[in-house]
């Protein structure tokens, strides 16, 4: 695929670099040897196999999206671990959390091995969620520590809410016991009932169902006070409304274990798009109102949203092209950076630092993994960026195996240039040129 490469130099030098991380902002070089930064600092003199010049462009630590969707296995027309795999490369992503409403779901610990087994090939970090209920019905609960020793990092039925209040106790507090975040997709099936978009004046002028904000908002109280009784971890999944991003405000005021994630197309756009009555336009939550997305950039900015996702959802165009029957997703990993650049960084809104932290750092806090750094001894894990770059985004020339993006033709500022991993070169945007 265009611009994915795996360089095998022993040595690169990157010079006059801007280096961002959570300690630093900073011009300098970065030189790298067998996989580690092995200095970093002014004007090094050292050689290298391969010497970058890093003017214009910045280094910072690889994107983690604790949300995707690799559809592996069982719908790998859409989607595979390896294309997901360069999807993620070519937007800066050297860490992914898979959601587990695979075919069949991942609730038990030989589908889990399997595809983690399989995931070791690839150089870009992927974990695994497990199910919360067996088969994500909502029946009854999966073996959780059997989870976890085979190898996931967070349990979900993501796709699906757990349908009681009881259930989703006891799902939290086995949770806690063993040691796992539960990630909550909250939304009340009986509200939506059928609905494809957001319910409000753009369903109504269209004549479609509309999804209820009361489905998202409920589900999401009722999450949160489970997770304040229990005190387990809750992570709350694409937070789309204002009334969820109050909810998660109030939890954490009242000391609550909780956090949650939004996606760029959430802060970005509104259902008025729904009325080309394209279903790329559709995913699930659905785009909501302009009240809505000042709502979403306000928890951002105040710390209430932890972490900026993608909820990557590939759907093949046969299956987006019918409006009213299409399936709920977007694909998104090679787009978020940009699109998160453009509306915080470029407006001033928010730092470099800020945004290391909402889409590197703090996704691999919560998941308890290590993040990444730019010093000294660390791996050479991090990303090369051209942050004036103004680009358009086209479908067709995206790395995943779908297409169904929310911002085709749509103009950000900032291109990822170079994904480096281990200390080498595993997507070079050079190369497409």
């Amino acid at each position: 695929m265009k611009g994915l490469v795996n360089t095998m130099s022993d040595s690169i030098l990157i010079q006059n670099i801007r280096a961002v991380d959570q300690n630093q902002d900073r011009i300098c070089d970065i030189l790298l040897k067998d996989g580690i930064i092995a200095k970093i600092g002014s004007n090094l003199s050292d050689t290298a196999d391969r010497i970058i010049n890093g003017s214009g462009l910045t280094a910072m630590p690889g994107l983690f999206d604790m949300h995707v969707h690799f559809r592996d296995p069982g719908q790998t027309h859409k989607e595979d671990l390896h294309t997901g795999c360069a999807a993620a490369l070519a937007g800066g992503v050297t860490g992914v959390l898979c959601m587990p409403n695979t075919t069949p779901a991942m609730d038990s610990p030989a589908l889990v091995t399997d595809f983690l087994k399989r995931a070791e090939a690839e150089p870009v970090d992927v974990h695994q969620a497990g199910c919360l209920s067996v088969g994500l019905k909502g029946e009854q609960l999966a073996d959780y520590n059997a989870l976890k020793q085979a190898g996931v990092t967070a349990l979900s039925d993501d796709g699906r809410p757990i349908p009681t209040t009881e259930m989703m106790e006891a799902a939290l507090a086995k949770a806690k016991e063993a040691g796992l975040p539960v990630v909550s997709h909250c939304e009340d099936l009986a509200i939506i009932d059928g609905g494809i978009i957001n319910k409000g004046a753009v369903s109504e002028e269209l004549g479609v169902k509309g999804m209820d904000r009361l489905s998202e908002d409920s589900i999401t109280e009722r999450d949160l006070q489970c997770a304040l009784k229990t005190g387990a971890q809750l992570h709350i999944c694409h937070v789309s409304t204002r009334g969820s991003t109050d909810a998660v405000r109030k939890a954490k005021a009242a000391g609550g274990n909780v956090s949650c994630e939004t996606a760029p197309h959430y802060f970005l756009l509104t259902d008025e798009l729904l009325r080309k009555r394209d279903a790329d336009y559709r995913m699930n939550p659905p785009l909501r109102t302009q009240d809505d997305v000042e709502a979403i950039k306000e928890g951002i900015l105040d710390g209430t949203i932890d972490c900026i996702i993608t909820d990557h959802a590939p759907h093949a165009a046969a299956e987006k092209a019918d409006f009213l029957k299409a399936p709920n997703g977007v694909v998104g990993l090679e787009t978020s950076l940009a699109a998160t650049l453009t509306a915080f960084y470029h407006t001033g809104l928010l730092s470099l630092q800020d945004i290391v932290r909402l889409m590197c750092d703090a996704p691999r806090k919560l998941l308890h993994l290590p993040v990444c750094t730019l010093t000294e001894g660390a791996f050479a894990d991090f990303i090369l960026v051209n942050l004036n770059e103004n680009w358009t985004v086209q479908p067709e020339l995206l790395h995943s195996k779908s297409h169904n993006t929310v911002f085709k033709g749509m103009t950000f500022t900032g291109k990822v240039r170079k994904t480096i991993i281990h200390g080498q070169i595993c997507f070079d945007a050079d190369l497409n040129a």
